[in-house]
């Protein structure tokens, strides 16, 4: 099967892009909702971030938290590469599959992290969501409520824009609205269609 990866940094708009090749009948495996899955509850992952960091870690119900763990790994890069060494095998081992079980056209990976976690090894093409880091900030603080040193530390984080870019096979500028967008991923749909 194809299969594209999606990706952009922290507020570019993934999401949105996401939902239009949804409409579109194509299975969108999300890296996100699979990094969540991996910590809930029971799962070796949170059993491992909680014998690490203790019970500050988790919240009164039992489940990971979040803010507090973010913060953590985005103001030490050290417990940053831990937890990763925790979570992407076992996010890799249930995207390849889920992309597996995939029954439309072709398949897309929507990953923030499709280059550096070696994700990218796992699609034919990549396709970038992207917009300045200005418009980034502004809507993931609009959005998560985060502060705006926080979401630069998140983006500061990320491959840098300008490498993202020279990486990926296809790129659209999402600074516009929703029909702008959709305008350029339409011809693009067509040709992964063509492509499968």
């Amino acid at each position: 099967m194809f299969i594209l990866g999606l990706t952009g940094g922290i507020g570019s708009g993934k999401s949105a892009a996401s939902a239009y090749f949804r409409d579109q009948g194509i299975v969108v495996v999300d890296a996100d909702i699979v990094a969540r899955e991996v910590v809930e509850p029971g799962q070796p992952a949170l059993v491992a971030i909680e014998e690490r960091y203790g019970a500050e870690a988790l919240l009164d119900d039992g489940t990971l938290n979040r803010p507090w763990l973010r913060a953590k790994v985005f103001a030490e890069p050290d417990e940053r590469k831990w937890l990763e060494s925790q979570t992407h095998p076992r996010i890799r081992d249930s995207i390849i599959a889920q992309l597996k079980a995939a029954t439309s056209p072709y398949a897309i990976l929507e990953s923030p992290l499709l280059y550096e976690s070696g994700q990218s090894e796992l699609v034919a093409r990549t396709l970038v969501i992207d917009v300045p880091e200005e418009i980034q900030v502004e809507r993931a603080c609009s959005r998560d409520g985060n502060e705006e040193e926080q979401i630069r530390r998140i983006i500061a984080a990320q491959m840098p824009r300008s490498e993202r870019l020279q990486k990926a096979d296809d790129a659209v500028d999402n600074s516009g609205n929703l029909e702008a967008l959709y305008s350029q991923l339409a011809p693009l749909h067509q040709s992964y269609l063509q492509l499968t």
